[in-house]
C-alpha cells in the first residue's frame, strides 16, 4: 500500500533583512538632523545612536555596536581623523566612512591610510548616502576606481616620491630609518608575482574587470587576488593597497617594474 504524503503546510515567511546599524558622529547637530531625516526613510539602515565628538566614539561604538560609523573630519575636540585611527586599531571595529566638504583633502588621505572604507561629501544625494552605507557594511568601500585614480593623482602631485635612501652624511647608515618607500617596498616583497602585477592594477585606479582584461585572468580570479593581497598585508580595503603601491614608487614604473 502506497502512503500518501502529508500536505505541505504554509511556507515559512521570508526572512526580515537585519539592518545596517549606523552611528553618526559630527558636531554640527543641523548636519546630524539632516543625516537623520534622509536616513530615516530607509528600511535597512537604522541610526543607532549620535555622536558631537571623536572622543565620545569609543563608549558609543561598545554600548551601541554599529556596523557602520560616519564620521565628521573636522570637530573641535577629537578630530574625526583621529577618532577614525584609534577605533580602527581595535579588534572588531566597524566600518568608518569619513564625512568631508571637500573631494581633495590630504586629511582624507589620512583617514583612507586608517583604514576608512571610503568617504562621502556632505552635500551628497541621500539615495547615494544609503547606497554607500550598505556597500561598507556588505564589505565594499565606497570608492569608485574614478574616485581612486583621482586621489592616486592627488597623491602624485602634492606628496613628492620618496628619496630613494639618500641619508644625511652625518648619520651613521645603522642608525638611519627606513624611508617610506623602502617599507613599501619591503611589505609587497611578501607578495607573489601575480599578486603584485593586481597589486599594482589596483593603484593604478584600474576595476576588476580592467584588470582582469590586462592581466588575461577571470573577474573572480582578480576578486580572490585582491581578498589575499588585503590579508597578506593586514590592510583593510584596496583603497589602502593602492597607496602603498604609491608609496612604493612602483606607480611610477613601466607596468609596475620592480625597482632596484
Amino acid at each position: 500500500m502506497t502512503s500518501t504524503p502529508p500536505p505541505a503546510g504554509p511556507a515559512d515567511p521570508p526572512s526580515e533583512p537585519t539592518p545596517v546599524r549606523l552611528l553618526v558622529v559630527d558636531d554640527d547637530p543641523l548636519v546630524r538632523a539632516g543625516l537623520a531625516l534622509m536616513l530615516g526613510g530607509a528600511d535597512d539602515v537604522e541610526i543607532v545612536g549620535e555622536g558631537a565628538d571623536g572622543a565620545e566614539v569609543p563608549e558609543l561604538v561598545d554600548r551601541l555596536a554599529p556596523d557602520v560609523v560616519l564620521m565628521d573630519i573636522r570637530m573641535p575636540g577629537v578630530d574625526g581623523l583621529t577618532a577614525t585611527e584609534r577605533l580602527r586599531a581595535r579588534p572588531g571595529a566597524p566600518e568608518v566612512v569619513v564625512l568631508t566638504t571637500f573631494h581633495a583633502d590630504e586629511q582624507v588621505l589620512r583617514a583612507l591610510r586608517a583604514g576608512a572604507a571610503g568617504f562621502l561629501l556632505k552635500d551628497t544625494p541621500p539615495g547615494e548616502i544609503v547606497t554607500a552605507v550598505r556597500r561598507v557594511a556588505a564589505g565594499d568601500p565606497v570608492l569608485s576606481p574614478a574616485v581612486t585614480r583621482q586621489l592616486m593623482s592627488q597623491v602624485a602631485r602634492r606628496t613628492p616620491a620618496p628619496a630613494p635612501d639618500a641619508p644625511a652624511p652625518e648619520t651613521p647608515a645603522a642608525e638611519r630609518p627606513p624611508s617610506r618607500r623602502a617599507l613599501a617596498r619591503e611589505r609587497l616583497a611578501t607578495l607573489a608575482e601575480r599578486e603584485r602585477e593586481v597589486a599594482v592594477c589596483v593603484g593604478q585606479g584600474r576595476s576588476n574587470a580592467e584588470i582582469a582584461g590586462t592581466l588575461y585572468m577571470s573577474v573572480p580570479t582578480v576578486k580572490t587576488h585582491v581578498s589575499r593581497i588585503l590579508a597578506k598585508l593586514g590592510l583593510n580595503n584596496r583603497v589602502q593597497i593602492a597607496l602603498l603601491v604609491h608609496d612604493a614608487g612602483l606607480l611610477d614604473l613601466p607596468d609596475g617594474e620592480q625597482a632596484d
